[in-house]
């Protein structure tokens, strides 16, 4: 147990991806860093300090995968192990999130495992500039669409960041407005196929079974 620069108290986490190991510093608990301040000016709560399984499950599935040369963004990285294994497996690797401390671990547990992840602070509806002036070969993004709100930013802003033959692989854990964000791509002619993969850890409230989505424009 140890202390982070932002004052959190952080744990160490040894996470085997495939033949990867990572040794992720985490905050002990994501619950100790509710701020009442944060969620008033707009319900944030700090579900990026967090390993979730649709995370662990994008990681694995990146692990499979030939990535040397792409250029990937991750949208909602959080911790960002899907991130770090892109990275691992050769990508040029873009994590973002819209809180700073998340993207701090990122590069914390980015350098100790010997990867160049570049970090960025993005919100969704409102994003950098640079973010969008050079198309991405796959957007990738694990568990973001728990809320409804999300879903008409996130319907704007991936087609913004892929290349024309690039692809959105999304995790999610069966959430209610994960339906809402595919009807809306689909309906703006991306493709859709999904894999259901069963996840063998630690439940989260939704069950073991974990969507990964794959979006391709038609």
């Amino acid at each position: 147990m140890s202390s982070s620069p932002y004052g959190f108290v952080t744990v160490e986490e040894q996470v085997l991806v495939d033949d990867l190991v990572f040794v992720v510093t985490r905050p002990t608990s994501a619950e100790d860093l509710i701020d009442e301040e944060e969620y008033a000016v707009d319900e944030r709560l700090p579900y990026w300090a967090d390993l979730w399984p649709s995370g662990r499950i994008l990681a694995e599935h990146l692990a499979s995968r030939e990535l040397t040369g792409m250029r990937v963004v991750e949208l909602g990285a959080g911790l960002a192990l899907p991130s770090l294994v892109a990275a691992a497996r050769g990508a040029h690797v873009v994590a973002t999130d819209w809180y700073e401390p998340a993207l701090a671990f990122v590069r914390q547990n980015a350098a100790r495992a010997g990867v160049v992840v570049e970090t960025m602070l993005v919100d969704w509806r409102d994003p950098p500039k640079e973010l969008v002036a050079e198309p991405f070969d796959l957007l990738i993004a694990s568990d973001v669409l728990y809320e409804a709100r999300n879903v008409a930013p996130l319907v704007d802003l991936v087609p913004r960041l892929l290349a024309t033959d690039g692809s959105a692989l999304i995790a999610d854990p069966r959430r209610n407005d994960a339906g809402a964000f595919l009807d809306a791509m689909r309906a703006g002619g991306w493709t859709h196929t999904q894999t259901n993969v069963q996840f063998n850890g630690r439940r989260d409230e939704t069950g073991s079974t974990i969507h990964l989505h794959q979006l391709a424009r038609n």
